[in-house]
């Protein structure tokens, strides 16, 4: 059963503290990734048959494979595909940026270029775990930025083929490339490239403890998007919320993953111990049960507090993936939210929502990391160079304020750079 604390009267440190995976993978993954150096393709076809249980020929997915996906899924979730694509993408190419150019100043020209990357990769994890929703959340983002290239590494099943939802969803996006392979082994065939696969700039995506430690060890050689934990939910309820909506929502979160965190944090006792009940009488219809009865008594809390502006500190100290104000007027404390991934507001927005259809990203800073990180964007698939002209007169005027500079720190090589061009003048 949930755990039920009264804010003020336990440690800080029991309604913070957060269960992170314990599991220790980085020598495996070390050598995983060692061996796709060393081996390249030949690696990915004996890991594949090793973890994925699937003998191929070919890594990469043909277009009569595609075609024959997009044929086997129901018209009506292609359907829903399009509706979901569709929202995502109106909602990010807001974000869209542009360069910008100052030449304000005689003989001076200042400027930024947004250069999109050449070819970015995306993870999406196969098996009981495939989730076609991701597909259009990172691979969107990329093709609006300009991305010249997006690859897709899924693991294939036991018969070599990829989840027909996940290459539809692929199709829909845009995706360029799709290979078939999963775990340390495609991070480390996309961040360092194979004879079939080709080597990218940035690597997104979620993934089990493997690939997230794959991630962290070739993050320099290629960009990544984050660390990601796992999954997190944080409800701020008011007395006259829903039970059942609440634990319904709650529960969305953590049917993920025995360590997925589900926190409601309200002013109302009576709520509190409705939700609790709420719980239990839930959690037997769902399909993942077992997974999400492991979630709820080992990471999920009840936090009663003494008012809505306590509770809403509280979020602010958890810094929650996502966050729901389940409150009356809940526009009325946006502002005062600092540190959420992502935010639903009022009684009629759940998380789930976020998820599928409304258009804003789902893969967001967890672990508390959204104090200092944000939701995947257009940004992410983006870099930025500068670019500075100055003509003669216009350096003439700054050099010897330049050549100071530069001494003051030291740095006589730096002085002369800056000075040489008139020596001829004096």
């Amino acid at each position: 059963m949930i755990r039920l604390m009264r804010y003020g009267e336990v440690p800080n440190s029991e309604i913070f503290a957060r269960k992170e995976p314990a599991v220790d993978v980085a020598g495996i993954v070390a050598d995983i990734i060692q061996t796709v150096q060393r081996e390249g393709d030949a690696a990915l076809f004996r890991y594949t048959a090793k973890f994925d249980g699937a003998e191929l020929s070919s890594l990469a997915v043909t277009e009569a494979e595609m075609e024959d996906a997009l044929f086997k899924v129901e018209p009506e979730f292609l359907r829903i595909l399009q509706e979901a694509a569709d929202n995502i993408r109106e909602f990010h190419r807001h974000q869209v940026r542009n360069g910008f150019i100052l030449n304000d100043r005689d003989g001076i020209v200042m400027g930024q270029k947004i250069i999109p990357m050449d070819r970015v990769g995306l993870y999406v994890p196969g098996g009981t775990a495939a989730y076609p929703s991701s597909v259009l959340m990172d691979s969107i983002p990329a093709v609006l930025a300009g991305v010249r290239e997006v690859v897709i590494a899924t693991p294939p099943g036991k018969d070599g083929k990829i989840n027909p939802a996940i290459l539809a969803a692929a199709h829909t996006a845009g995706v360029d490339r799709i290979f078939k392979m999963g775990g340390a082994q495609a991070v480390a065939a996309m961040a360092y490239g194979t004879e079939s696969v080709p080597r990218v700039d940035k690597i997104v995506g979620p993934g089990n403890a493997f690939v997230t430690e794959a991630k962290r060890q070739v993050f320099g050689r290629v960009a990544i998007d984050m660390i990601a934990g796992p999954s997190e939910i944080l409800i701020v309820a008011d007395g006259k919320s829903n039970p059942v909506h609440a634990a319904a929502d709650l529960l969305s979160q953590a049917e993920h993953d025995k360590l997925s965190s589900a926190v409601l944090v309200t002013d109302s006792m009576e709520l509190a111990e409705a939700v609790r009940e709420e719980l239990e009488r839930q959690i037997p219809s769902l399909l993942r049960s077992e997974i999400a009865r492991a979630s709820i008594d080992q990471n999920g809390k009840i936090i009663v507090a003494d008012d809505l502006m306590r509770a809403i500190d509280i979020a602010n100290e958890i810094a929650p993936e996502h966050l729901e104000l389940m409150v009356d007027e809940p526009f009325d404390y946006l502002d005062k939210i600092r540190h959420a991934g992502s935010v639903f507001l009022g009684r009629n927005c759940p998380e789930a929502l976020g998820d599928y259809l409304a258009g804003p990203n789902h893969t967001l800073p967890t672990l508390g990391t959204a104090r200092f990180s944000s939701p995947l964007s257009v940004d992410d698939f983006i870099k930025k160079t500068q670019y500075t002209y100055f003509t003669r007169d216009a350096l003439r005027k700054v050099s010897q304020d330049v050549a100071a500079f530069a001494e003051k720190e030291g740095l006589t090589g730096h002085a002369r750079s800056a000075r040489i061009r008139f020596e001829e003048d004096v």
